[in-house]
């Protein structure tokens, strides 16, 4: 498997491997209950967007990582039609580092990649533990959560489909559109996103700090009035 022609798809498809840094941690020790490191992302997107409400920072940093996790399987999976184990134990995370820096794989043993394949590997090993320790921080719906994890891999499967596009490379975009249309048959991930260009049917909050905006995908069509938190 080729990873550094997978990250030329963009960063947010890039993973490192080898030895991880000072500041990485395995995800299966977060997902476990060593949720301190999580607190520190989302104290620290909060930071950055100026928010007030803990609930629009835990849901972008939520985006953010959800993300990362699907490009680097579905990109993985479309070039290749294999799979690096994302063992939470082997994937390592720094909370306080960004994409590609953030992820590193200590160990690369890949298997045939489908659509079950990929949903084992992130959705179930990954964003249900994630999901789990992120409401366990921060009073957040799990249906918003959910409906970040369709976003983001819609987000995804438009970057492999404009790569392949750019590249001529059909076979990618076709197997990107089969696995994609596999994993959003899952009820969690089904109705998340709709029509052709994939839009979101929930709101990930961005709109609500001081200098945001509306998403790409984003249910609305102009930005909701909304108080100001105390």
């Amino acid at each position: 498997m080729d990873l550094d022609e997978v990250g030329s798809v963009g960063g947010f498809f890039a993973l490192r491997t080898g030895e991880p840094g000072d500041g990485h941690m395995p995800l299966a020790r977060l997902y476990a209950g060593d949720t301190a490191p999580l607190t520190a992302r989302v104290d620290t997107v909060a930071a950055r967007l100026r928010t007030p409400e803990r609930r629009v920072a835990a849901s972008v940093a939520h985006l953010g990582f959800a993300a990362r996790l699907w490009s680097v399987a579905l990109g993985c999976a479309a070039l290749h039609s294999e799979l690096p184990d994302l063992d939470p134990a082997r994937l390592h995370w720094d909370p306080s580092l960004t994409a590609p820096d953030d992820l590193c794989l200590t160990a690369v043993r890949t298997v045939p990649a489908t659509a079950e394949v990929v949903r084992e590997a992130v959705q179930y090993s990954h964003l249900v533990p994630l999901a789990d320790a992120l409401t366990a921080d921060t009073r957040i719906s799990r249906q918003l959560l959910w409906g970040n994890a369709g976003s983001a891999l819609a987000g995804a499967v438009r970057e492999l489909r404009a790569w392949a596009r750019r590249g001529g490379r059909t076979e990618v975009a076709e197997r990107t559109s089969a696995l994609a249309a596999g994993l959003f048959a899952h009820p969690d991930l089904s109705g998340t996103v709709e029509g052709p260009a994939m839009r979101r049917r929930t709101c990930c909050l961005y709109y609500r700090c001081p200098s945001g905006g509306l998403c790409g995908d984003c249910v609305f069509d102009r930005p909701p009035r909304h108080r100001s938190a105390q």
